[in-house]
C-alpha cells in the first residue's frame, strides 16, 4: 500500500481518482491546490503525487518545481493529470519535473496502472 497525494481543484475528478486508487489498495490524501500538495508532501513524504496542472494559487507546474527543489521530495514520483494536451503543455510538465503526464478525460484504470508502474520503478 502506497501513500499518494492527489491535488485537483475539481472535486469530481479528485473524488474519482481517490476512489480508484483506494480501490486498488492505496492510502490517498486529497487536496485542492498546489500549495496544499506541497505542504502535505513536506509534512509526510508520500510515495507518489498526482498534480492537476491548472489550479488556483499554486499551479501543478509550480508545485512540481517546488517539490523538485527540496531534498526530501526531489525524487518523489510526480504524475501530471490535466486537460492541457498541447505539445508545449506536455513539454512544460516534464520540464517542471513530472515523471508521467495523463490527459483528461482519462481512464481511471489506466491512471491506476501508471501509478503502479511508477511505484514499481521507484521501489525496484
Amino acid at each position: 500500500m502506497a501513500r499518494i497525494v492527489v491535488a485537483d481543484d475539481d472535486g469530481d475528478i479528485r473524488d474519482l481518482v481517490v476512489f480508484k486508487l483506494r480501490q486498488t489498495g492505496h492510502d490517498v490524501l486529497a487536496v485542492e491546490d498546489g500549495a496544499a500538495a506541497v505542504e502535505a508532501c513536506q509534512a509526510e513524504v508520500p510515495d507518489l503525487v498526482i498534480l492537476d496542472l491548472m489550479m488556483p494559487g499554486m499551479s501543478g507546474l509550480d508545485a512540481a518545481r517546488a517539490l523538485r527543489e527540496q531534498d526530501a521530495t526531489s525524487a518523489l514520483p510526480i504524475i501530471m493529470l490535466t486537460a492541457r494536451a498541447q505539445e508545449t503543455d506536455i513539454e512544460q510538465g516534464f520540464a517542471a519535473g513530472a515523471d508521467d503526464y495523463v490527459v483528461k478525460p482519462f481512464s481511471p484504470r489506466e491512471l491506476a496502472g501508471r501509478v503502479d508502474a511508477l511505484l514499481a520503478r521507484k521501489s525496484g
